[in-house]
Parts: structure tokens; sequence; C-alpha cells
């Protein structure tokens, strides 16, 4: 079974203040989890439907009925299994090579896809800003399948650390440069904007590269991509040079 005293714990860690003060966070989902284990994420508890994962010690799991698990998702659909995982202390700040920059990204699927998207592009240091959205928030968790545990996620003052910090920048706007008409760098800093109001005016001052994927066909009545989708372009174009 599940205590209420676990069912406490499991649903308040929905919420960044309880997550910050247990210094825990949950994960869904078999694909999630695996991943998770199979990193340097520390397993506080796993909770389980059915015999899953039969190499973590009886210790640390609990096989619980179905509608206990419905009782403690953050999930729309319960699945087989939740994991209850401690938050590891920060990591240094990587500053080599091609790093990703978030200014105040507000949606957790955004979030988590754009991790997701440094993983397969090789990028090992993404920076977000006080202002995004928590990386340990479980819809987070979950659009990043697990790659969470393969990118390192740091919250600075981006305009402090740009300050500081000798790589060439590139900020995405309506109004940048093509990124297909020059070669990119290797080593870069790339930084993207909120959803609906893209980079602030007080980082745009630091940013003396303005870069932005042009629209295409007659009309071109669309006002802008989702931010994720960006992200993707905007990191093809930049590793299609090192081919």
């Amino acid at each position: 079974m599940v205590s209420k005293n676990q069912i406490k714990l499991i649903t308040s860690l929905q919420h960044k203040k309880y997550r910050i003060e247990h210094q825990l966070f949950i994960a869904e989902g078999v694909k999630v989890i695996q991943e998770l284990l199979a990193s340097n994420f520390v397993l506080e508890h796993l909770f389980e439907t059915e015999a899953i994962f039969e190499h973590v010690s009886i210790s640390q799991k609990t096989v619980i009925k179905e509608a206990d698990m419905k009782r403690i998702t953050a999930l729309s659909s319960a699945s087989s299994c939740l994991a209850i995982f401690k938050i590891p202390p920060a990591s240094k700040i990587d500053t080599k090579g091609l790093i990703v920059a978030l200014d105040d990204i507000r949606d957790p699927g955004n979030l988590g896809t754009i991790i997701r998207l440094c993983d397969w592009f090789g990028v090992t240091q993404l920076l977000c800003s006080h202002e995004t959205v928590d990386m340990y928030n479980p819809k987070v968790i979950q659009a990043t399948m697990g790659s969470i545990s393969r990118v390192k996620i740091n919250y600075v003052d981006l305009n402090a650390y740009l300050l500081q910090n000798s790589l060439p920048v590139f900020g995405t706007f309506m109004d940048g440069k093509s990124l297909y008409k020059d070669a990119l760098p290797k080593e870069a800093i790339l930084i993207l904007g909120n959803e609906a109001n893209g980079i602030s005016v007080e980082l745009e001052k630091n940013i003396k590269n303005r870069i932005a994927i042009p629209r295409f066909g007659d009309i071109q009545k669309t006002e802008s991509l989702n931010v994720a989708t960006a992200t993707a372009i905007f990191l093809s174009e930049f590793r299609r040079h090192e081919l």
C-alpha cells in the first residue's frame, strides 16, 4: 500500500516550493525512470503497479494498486510506475562548446523538449534564467524522456553570465539576420526567449549577433514558431557546419 503520508509527500512534489523543501522530485513512466536509474540520480523510492524494475532493491520499491497510482500521479493518465528521486547539487557550468541559454521560458513542455533537443544535438550545457520554469517540474521531467540525465542545467543571472563570458553570443529575433547566411561557430551561446515576448530588453543589450529563421512562401502571416521547434532548427544549423 501507499500510506497517507507518502501520498501527501508525493502530491506536494508537484509544487516547486515543496521540491525545494524536500530536495526531491518525481518521475513517471517506464522509459523516464529507466533512464534516471541508469544515471547519477539517486532513487529515494519507487512505486509500481506490477513487477517492472526487478533490479531495484525491495526496500526501495512498493507495489501498489492502480487506484492508488491514480491518486499520486501528476499526469492526466496514470502510468504503471512513479519514482521519487533526490535533487542533486548544482553542477559546475561548462564554459566550452555550444551552450543554449533560455530567457524566461514558462511552458514545462517546451523546456522538457528543449532539454531533449540539447541531448540529441550534443549540447551538454543548458543555462536557464531564474524566471524559467523549474527543471524538476513533473511535466518537464516527462517531456525530457530521460534526457535530463545527460544535459547539465544551471539557473543563472543571464545578464551577469554574458558579461563575464568571452564566447560569441547569438540571440534569436524575428528581425534578425537569416541563420542560413553565414557559417556559425562551433563554440557560442545561443539564447532563446520567452514564448510570448521573446528575449528581454535587458538581455538584448548584451547580444551582438541577432539571428532569425526566415519565413518562406508568399503570404508570410505566421507570427512566430513555437520556441522548442525554433530551437530544433537553430541547433540543426549550428551543428550542420561541423559535418
